[in-house]
């Protein structure tokens, strides 16, 4: 028994199917006020004049890909993961984050270095690779955490972790690690009180 023969049936202009009223959208300008292609021809129609008018741009034209029911693909790293390697987000219309954990933890690293720092992942990394991928301070650990100035905001450069901790607890004062230096060599700068409060170190 053929579907055109159902009362609510209607024939597709375009792949000659006959299907129901609903797999048509509505057009008031019709008579039968629904489209004559069905929902799937006009899809099928838009994508393949989409890919057209990407291709005629020298755009990338992107595949569809199959999603599996509990997972979503990222648009940066284009792999296909499970709910759990992404976020939840409440404002998007499926309710995850648009990139995945991985991806999403990259372009954070991206965005702060640019909005603290005022550097680029390359600038960045090329400043590791001036020094040779070590701290410049204790030439040993590599280079980790980008230094500034606190003052001027000033890129000074890229350290460890701890000499990074280690010039900040300092104050950024260069008498200060001046006078470290010279108490670790031995010779402990010891001030002399000459008001309240106010105090003088050897020169």
């Amino acid at each position: 028994m053929r579907v055109a023969e159902e009362p609510n049936a209607k024939g597709c202009g375009k792949c000659g199917r006959d299907l129901p009223r609903a797999a048509f959208a509505r057009d008031r300008n019709r008579r039968d006020g629904l489209q004559p292609y069905c929902r799937e021809c006009v899809a099928e129609y838009g994508a393949t004049h989409y890919r057209r008018r990407r291709e005629a741009m020298g755009k990338t034209v992107r595949q569809k890909v199959t999603v599996p029911s509990g997972h979503k693909r990222c648009p940066q790293c284009q792999e296909v993961k499970p709910h759990t390697e992404w976020e939840r987000n409440r404002s998007s219309s499926d309710g995850w984050a648009s990139y995945c954990r991985t991806c999403r933890a990259g372009r954070n690293r991206t965005s702060y270095l640019k909005r603290k720092y005022g550097l680029t992942e390359a600038e960045r990394d090329a400043m590791v690779a001036s020094q040779r991928g070590l701290c410049v301070i204790c030439l040993k650990a590599p280079a980790a955490h980008v230094d500034h100035c606190h003052k001027t905001g000033r890129v000074r450069g890229v350290l460890c972790f701890n000499c990074n901790s280690a010039i900040g607890k300092l104050g950024d004062d260069p008498d200060a690690v001046r006078r470290a230096a010279a108490y670790l060599e031995g010779i402990s700068w010891k001030p002399i009180l000459v008001a309240p409060g106010v105090y003088q170190l050897p020169s």
